[in-house]
């Protein structure tokens, strides 16, 4: 019988970095990037698609995305704890893609009555709103059960074999790669299947999408490899609220704080992400708002990826600030442009900001993780990471929204549309990031964190 794998030391670069096999690279790139086109359907395309055919209502957009987490971690923490008392990931990313793909398909068949309800509401007030709400509360549903099976499968299980299979050493590279798939998967959705929500064609547009995800879960099943990890000796219930007890946070200062951090550039990003697609085609009303997209997407992973191997030389903590920096720098200059030029020289520094940001604690949580633990740490990477960061950044992206009062007028109707407020708002969040960097880097200083920090994680 094939034992499982385990991490080749004996590879080293020219860096003196330990190399990633190619069929591990090809897990990596492969599943990581199909799993974000799923998400970035989720977390951008599925609020567009509500917008359009069901309801403008910046609060509907605002629950669907808060639902959507609590699913996405109940799911994370389950199963993260669940492949770490098993040891093993390829099962839950293989058979969780499937059907992952599965229901992403489904949304094309919910989405043809939605609609056709709300035409047929058209003769009366009340029927209307009964079929809005209707719509509403269906897609709602069949999104918290894609979420609630995506997370399993990505966020807990795929993320923890990532982390079975890297090292110190060559995190900052992979999350590197990682941290543009959400950029990639946006590039691909936006030059390749855009024109299906344009033309209204919403079904083959999901369809697509899933067929896709379920493909890859059936590769998946034969490029992952369990890493040969040590069993977590608690039961699944035991592990979910182990990882979550007071004691457990005041052990490991530091992977928290940096959790903290990620929770913090989280909220910054949802207060703008889930409207950004409905700002660029309605508020500033780009002709070209796909082209806008694509080179940016282009520019900014190319700058991630850059980055990720600057972060593996000079350290993640150090390189923290730069990437913050970046990201702020990108929000406040998008205040200021209209033009497409402007648009896409300010968004390209915003978004390679935000991935950057996101792949250096993403690397960071890593290096504090323990071995053992590594699918249990998704579940609290969940809830500070995505839950939290859902529930508040897109409630102030809506208040902010309803605030400014932007609309637009359609047919002799008005609609709120978003406004440039809410970079600022996104802006102002990140506030918070020096003073948890900086408490991070002082605890550690001080030892009282219960490991060891290891070279890449020292200021």
């Amino acid at each position: 019988m094939r034992t499982p794998d385990t991490i080749d030391t004996r590879r080293i670069g020219a860096l003196g970095t330990p190399r990633l096999g190619g069929r591990t690279w090809t897990a990596i790139l492969a599943v990581g990037l199909v799993g974000q086109l799923a998400w970035v359907i989720e977390n951008m395309y599925l609020n567009l698609f509500v917008y359009d055919t069901i309801s403008t209502d910046p609060a509907v957009i605002a629950i669907m995305v808060a639902a959507s987490a609590v699913a996405a971690t109940a799911a994370t923490l389950l199963f993260g704890a669940w492949s770490d008392r098993l040891a093993r990931r390829r099962e839950f990313v293989a058979i969780g893609y499937i059907a992952w793909g599965l229901v992403t398909a489904a949304f094309g068949l919910i989405g043809g009555g939605a609609s056709g309800a709300l035409a047929d509401g058209a003769s009366g007030a009340s029927t209307a709103a009964a079929a809005t709400a209707t719509a509403v509360i269906a897609i709602i549903a069949l999104d918290c059960v894609m979420s609630f099976i995506g997370s399993g499968a990505n966020d807990a299980a795929f993320a923890a074999w990532v982390t079975d299979s890297t090292v110190p050493a060559n995190r900052g590279r992979v999350d590197g790669w990682l941290a543009v798939m959400p950029l990639i998967g946006m590039l691909l959705v936006f030059v390749l299947l855009d024109p299906l929500t344009q033309s209204g064609q919403w079904g083959l547009f999901f369809g697509i999408v899933g067929g896709i995800t379920v493909a890859t879960g059936i590769a998946a099943w034969f490029l992952i490899r369990d890493r040969g990890v040590a069993k977590h000796p608690h039961g699944v219930l035991r592990a979910i609220f182990e990882g979550l007890r007071p004691q457990t946070i005041r052990r490991e200062p530091a992977l928290f704080l940096t959790l903290a951090i990620w929770t913090v550039i989280g909220i910054s990003s949802q207060v703008f992400l889930p409207y950004v697609l409905i700002y660029l085609r309605y508020s500033l009303a780009l002709d070209g708002y796909a082209i806008v997209l694509g080179v940016v997407l282009l520019l900014a992973s190319a700058l991630s990826v850059a980055g990720g191997r600057l972060m593996d030389r000079i350290g993640k903590p150090r390189f923290l600030p730069f990437a913050v920096g970046a990201f702020a720098a990108g929000l406040l200059a998008m205040l200021f442009v209209r033009e497409m030029t402007g648009v896409i020289a300010a968004a390209t520094v915003m978004m390679a900001g935000m991935m950057t940001s996101v792949a250096a604690v993403s690397a960071m949580t890593r290096d504090r993780t323990p071995a053992d633990r590594a699918g249990g740490v998704q579940g609290a990477r969940m809830i500070m990471a995505i839950l939290i960061p859902m529930l508040i950044g897109p409630a102030i992206g809506a208040a902010v929204i309803s605030g400014a009062d932007h609309t637009y007028v359609d047919l002799g109707v008005s609609h709120p549309v978003p406004g440039p407020e809410i970079f600022l708002a996104a802006a102002v969040v990140l506030v918070a990031v020096p003073p948890l960097a900086m408490l991070r880097v002082r605890m550690m200083r001080r030892g009282e964190d219960a490991r060891v920090a290891t070279p890449a994680d020292r200021a």
